[in-house]
């Protein structure tokens, strides 16, 4: 059996809001890391909104979410997939300490974090459990496994302080994704670890970079293209393999569902910030958090509420 993991991000364009990177984690049996997980599991989940069926919907989170569409089916699959590794969340504050407890005291400091445990996820109980339940039948008779669901979530002053000390926010975000596959590296014992990770931006060659990441390892290069990236670490007797592609988060299953992860614990952070700021101003408009729009988002908190003192550090990203 081989351990495959999938790494995406939400958040990383943004102005306002938390950059999350998630990872998830499966056993597979060699002979289907390539294959197309989604056809070999097709009985319990689907690629498209359309004709689902009662199945869950894993898809790039683009695809899954929208104002228009909401969180409803990035809920539906996060809660779901958790269900499946008896992990089951009920508000907010239960699901970060499942995805990311290390950022539980940070987030406490926050304002418009405080009322997280109001956050309700158990909308749809019983269908969660039918759901979870004809996954978890689907991967056990293919002999996969889900082993693991976690996410880094960089809250805004935790975000800012990176880029103080590095400088540059995809050193951040790559620096968030090392830290997950060294968690599977060190939590999971396999000697095939394949990690595949959806590239951002135009870096073709790695190799430097994760020679800092995982000095005591031995890299080799397997190939750089502009398509994907993939490189062969060793240690202890012990081999993994990196493979950063691109358009991975609508061409791997692992991918995917990590995708939906971060965008779902994204989502709910950025709602409980329009819902402080709108408890000062009922007519405020929300914001996503995106550059344009959240500059607008700013300019309406100065003109609307200049009585509503923040952090700014806490709120505003810095580039």
């Amino acid at each position: 059996m081989a351990v495959l993991v999938g790494i995406d991000e939400a958040g990383f364009g943004p102005i306002l809001g938390p950059l999350v990177v998630s990872s998830t984690v499966f056993s597979v049996p060699r002979n289907h890391l390539e294959s197309d997980l989604w056809q070999l599991l097709k009985k319990s989940v689907g690629t498209s909104h359309k004709r689902l069926a009662g199945r869950l919907l894993v898809t790039d989170s683009k695809k899954a979410y929208s104002r228009k569409k909401g969180i409803k089916q990035l809920q539906r699959t996060v809660l779901s997939a958790l269900n499946c590794l008896n992990e089951k969340p009920a508000t907010l504050t239960d699901l970060i300490s499942v995805l990311c407890s290390d950022c539980t005291n940070r987030l406490s400091s926050y304002p418009w974090y405080q009322a997280m445990e109001d956050c309700d996820l158990s909308a749809n109980k019983a269908d969660i459990e039918i759901a979870s339940q004809v996954l978890a039948n689907d991967l056990n008779s293919n002999d996969i496994s889900l082993l693991g669901i976690k996410s880094r979530c960089l809250d805004v002053a935790h975000y800012n302080q990176m880029v103080s000390v590095v400088k540059n926010k995809a050193t951040v975000l790559f620096t968030a994704a090392t830290n997950l596959i060294k968690s599977a590296w060190d939590n999971f014992e396999t000697d095939d670890l394949q990690v595949i990770i959806d590239r951002q931006g135009g870096r073709v060659h790695y190799r430097k970079i994760l020679q800092r990441s995982f000095e005591d390892m031995e890299l080799k290069i397997l190939k750089e293209t502009p398509a994907a990236s993939s490189y062969q670490l060793n240690a202890g007797g012990r081999q993994m393999r990196l493979h950063f592609v691109v358009g991975a988060d609508r061409r791997f299953f692992p991918v995917s569902l990590a995708s939906m992860v971060s965008k779902y614990l994204r989502e709910l952070l950025v709602y409980n910030i329009n819902r402080y700021f709108a408890a000062h101003c009922a007519g405020l408009k929300p914001t996503a958090g995106y550059w344009k729009d959240g500059l607008r988002f700013i300019e309406d908190l100065k003109k609307n509420i200049p009585h509503i003192q923040y952090d700014a550090n806490q709120l505003i990203r810095t580039r």
